[in-house]
């Protein structure tokens, strides 16, 4: 009988460990679905859904003028600035497609992702491909859900 109620409890330690794991890699999972409707919005020239992403309050550093974007519009005024540039620039197509992260720390309502990424496109007709750049993104869990606070773009030279 102590046998049983040891094994029974045991089981029942190993289940409410394994509870907060799953929890936290569903967490981990929500960020990064957050960070790939970003990416998806981005790559597919859809707008509403890459701004849906944001924040209401956001920061971006990215590597194109004027290299940072903070407030209620942040999110907006980059990517009206990216089309500008890339115009200017003679830059079409673009796709980012992300590699596996190195880190997507959730901490409560907060997470923190740093995640590699190429970036291809198309420059004055001739295919450019950026490898080896960095994504690094802050999200806050809000009653709507995972939302990037801010990022940063590297791009590897």
């Amino acid at each position: 009988m102590k046998t049983s109620a040891a094994c029974a409890l045991g089981m029942a330690l190993l289940l409410a460990a394994a509870v907060p794991a799953r929890a936290a890699v569903s967490e981990k999972a929500a960020v990064m679905a957050v960070v790939q409707q970003f990416v998806d919005g981005f790559n597919t020239g859809d707008r509403e859904r890459e701004l849906a992403a944001c924040a209401s309050q956001s920061s971006i550093i990215d590597d194109f003028p004027p290299h940072v974007w903070h407030g209620p519009t942040a999110c907006a005024d980059w990517s009206r600035d990216l089309r500008a540039a890339s115009a200017r620039e003679g830059i079409t197509g673009g796709i980012v497609t992300l590699r596996q992260p190195w880190h997507v720390d959730v901490t409560a309502d907060r997470a923190y992702v740093v995640v590699p990424a190429t970036y291809v496109y198309e420059q004055h007709g001739k295919r450019v491909t950026e490898s080896g750049s960095l994504f690094t993104l802050a999200l806050q869990k809000t009653s709507r859900g995972w939302r990037i606070t801010g990022w940063a773009w590297a791009q590897a030279r």
